[in-house]
């Protein structure tokens, strides 16, 4: 299936980038599934062979590229703890949009952080920052704290340290970001979201207040009206 061997780079990085022209369609799951086949070919790589790739396909234009390279990173323990600040910021260049700002935060940093691979003082960094889309990765970070599905445990301590640092802010992303941090916080610590919620009440978004107190309620953050 695969002409191109593991430890060579520039081969495997033009294999994979010719496989994505050929798919038929660029949605989720077939782009996905081409990730998960190279993934099985580089299972015994070194994390040094899978970052390099990873670098080399973010040189492309367009998202696949960099949702695979998230991806192949994200499911090769070795590469994932092997990722520094130094590795983080290069995979970072270029986050203009929620989508890429999310796989970033959710595959890569915020797993990072969690492992204590990053201090938590990069992530307060990002979340002082003029750029929305760092604001939005420093929340989008805390979700891979607290999901079951992106391998958190639950921190409230730091979770509510960055929603705090944000709770004023009225950016767009940045709101939904909020709501989102703490709509997964909620399921591993209500009580401590809905004391966050009573405290700041006057300063968050209306939308934060709407969307986190329907999911505590409900288990829905819209729920349809009766």
């Amino acid at each position: 299936m695969f002409t191109s061997d593991p430890s060579n780079v520039k081969a495997v990085t033009a294999e994979i980038v010719t496989r994505i022209e050929q798919l038929p369609e660029l949605s989720t799951q077939p782009v996905r599934d081409l990730r998960r086949q190279f993934s099985r070919h580089l299972a015994k790589a070194e994390p040094e062979i899978l970052i390099e790739i990873a670098r080399r396909l973010l040189a492309h234009a367009g998202f696949q590229y960099r949702f695979v390279a998230y991806e192949l990173i994200s499911n090769h323990k070795k590469a994932l703890h092997s990722l520094r600040k130094r590795e983080l910021l290069q995979f970072a260049n270029g986050l203009d949009s929620w989508v890429a700002v999310d796989t970033f935060a959710l595959y890569l940093a915020g797993p990072c952080w969690r492992e204590g691979q990053v201090p938590d003082t990069l992530i307060e960094t990002w979340a002082r920052s003029k750029d929305r889309w760092w604001r939005r990765t420093a929340l989008v970070c805390t979700v891979a704290l607290n999901s079951k599905a992106r391998g958190g445990s639950g921190d409230t301590k730091r979770t509510l340290k960055i929603c705090r640092m944000l709770v004023a802010d009225r950016d767009d992303m940045v709101v939904k970001a909020q709501s989102w941090a703490l709509r997964a916080l909620g399921e591993r610590d209500r009580s401590a979201v809905e004391r966050f919620l009573v405290h700041h009440e006057s300063t968050l978004a209306s939308r934060v207040l709407r969307e986190v107190r329907n999911k505590l309620t409900t288990g829905l953050k819209n729920p349809k009206p009766r």
